[in-house]
């Protein structure tokens, strides 16, 4: 830490010397005409010889990454936000009182120069500077000698220096936007209408989670940061919006890990007239399309395995995954008791009476979910754990509802909307119940959307795909704070 603030005090030095040179260290007067990439697209193809004599000049500016000192001369790496271009510095190019500037900068100075397009001996497309402006002085040094940012802490919590001096970081960023574009293209070009619904909702629904909660003061009333949009957009269904999406910000007050951000992007969509069937075809394609276009292919590398995207995907019950994966008779299955004794043979903790459908989900959770690593539909959840979804017409047990499962994690849930009011209340009482017995993450009665539904929600299907975890998938990265440009974090120590 002493080594830091000497080294800031040696550069507010030079920001003092700069200013009495008569030299603005935070210039904001230089015109860009091209980035690092562009130049070296316009020039890819020509050789040493096509460039003597070059007189084409370009102003490129961008932060010094590198520099490489030979007496009245210097070779630069330059970074902007498409890359990096080397730059030749000479004393007799650019003149001795800018010549003897240039040698006061620092790695991780922002400068702006005009240049013309050479090859070195090696054969690097470079710009010979015939003008050089220092922009922006930085303050405080890259981190361990400008060689790359390794502390993962660090790397979260600065992630400005990351980005820096990290490509490969960058790169999953830029990939990040283009999947979301890529989404919302698809979702466009299917006839969804793109919408936005509230972020602060008076009751907390959509979703089984636990909310943030904060104040109004005009209203002087409790608000809930928004768990998921899912009733909102289907109150725009009702409102004859035959399909809708959203791409937005859903929060939830629950732990942190590889998997879980408080705050987190989700695509909700709702399509009017469709069952969950039609959306496992949907969400096969959608996925596809922007696999395709992002990584190229559809078999994919991640943790080291491949993933292969290619259709059609598995489709399994939730009870027929257990049989499968938990290696149990299907009959034990059916029997509350036997169950119970099964879980715990798994060694899961029990406390208290719990219900059949939801002991069934747990023991998903354990013996299935880490074992679904090519993309598989699981369908039949029970009615008890899927408030919002439509009972099957054969088994009232169930609910018309998948959960798509790729690398051994949910990336996607969707259901058979509940259109029946008095259904839907019912559920909603059950809730009730459960909230008051304990759980926190149990749903509210919303007296508004029983309303809605009163007036007639065609027959839907809903889904909600996990973009973070999209973006892991096709970026291989293993957290989903890589994906995340600043993720929730605990307080810096010190």
């Amino acid at each position: 830490m002493e080594e830091l603030n000497d080294l800031l005090q040696q550069r507010r030095a030079k920001v003092d010397a700069c200013r009495e040179a008569g030299v603005n260290p935070f210039a904001n007067d230089f015109q860009v005409t091209h980035t690092s990439a562009q130049v070296h697209d316009l020039h890819a193809a020509d050789d040493k010889q096509k460039l003597e004599g070059c007189e084409l000049e370009y102003r490129v500016a961008g932060r010094i990454m590198a520099r490489r000192d030979f007496g009245k001369a210097a070779f630069l790496q330059l970074q902007d936000g498409g890359g990096r271009v080397q730059i030749y510095v000479a004393k007799d190019q650019i003149g001795e009182e800018a010549f003897e500037q240039f040698r006061k900068l620092d790695i991780g100075d922002i400068i702006g120069i005009c240049g013309t397009p050479f090859r070195t001996k090696t054969d690097e497309l470079s710009l010979r500077a015939k003008e050089l402006r220092l922009l922006t002085k930085s303050l405080l040094p890259l981190p361990e000698k400008w060689h790359g940012l390794t502390d993962v802490e660090t790397r979260y919590r600065q992630r400005y220096l990351d980005l820096i001096v990290n490509p490969e970081v960058r790169e999953v960023f830029r990939k990040r936007s283009r999947i979301v574009s890529l989404i919302r293209e698809y979702m466009v070009a299917s006839d969804f209408l793109e919408v936005e619904t509230p972020m602060m909702q008076p009751m907390a629904g959509g979703a089984t989670a636990k909310p943030f909660i904060t104040h109004h003061n005009t209203l002087k009333m409790d608000l809930f940061l928004r768990i998921a949009p899912e009733l909102y957009l289907k109150r725009l269904v009702v409102g004859g919006f035959d399909r809708v999406f959203e791409i937005n910000r859903n929060f939830r007050n629950e732990g942190i890990s590889i998997q879980h951000n408080p705050e987190f992007t989700m695509m909700e969509f709702y399509r009017a007239y469709a069952t969950y069937h039609d959306l496992m075809d949907f969400t096969e394609q959608l996925i596809c399309h922007v696999a395709e276009k992002v990584c190229g292919g559809l078999v994919i590398p991640y943790g080291g395995r491949e993933v292969d995207l290619t259709p059609p995907w598995d489709r399994l019950t939730l009870k027929q995954a257990i049989i499968k994966y938990g290696k149990v008779a299907a009959e034990v299955l059916e029997d509350h008791q036997q169950l119970l004794n099964y879980a715990k043979s798994l060694g899961l903790e029990i406390v208290g009476s719990i219900g059949h459908g939801k002991l069934l989900a747990e023991i998903f959770d354990e013996v299935v979910e880490p074992n679904l690593w090519q993309p598989t539909f699981i369908t039949e959840y029970p009615t008890e754990i899927s408030p919002l979804s439509r009972k099957n017409d054969d088994n009232p047990d169930v609910v018309d509802r998948f959960e798509l499962f790729i690398v051994g994690r949910e990336l996607a849930n969707a259901f058979s909307e509940l259109n029946d009011p008095l259904d839907q209340k019912e559920r909603f009482v059950r809730q009730l119940e459960e909230k008051a017995a304990g759980d926190e993450e149990a749903h509210e009665m919303d007296e508004d959307y029983i309303r809605a539904l009163e007036y007639g929600l065609p027959p839907t299907a809903g889904e909600g795909i996990g973009i973070d975890r999209l973006v892991m998938l096709l970026t291989d990265s293993a957290s989903i704070r890589d994906v995340i440009l600043f993720p929730q974090l605990r307080p810096e120590v010190g």
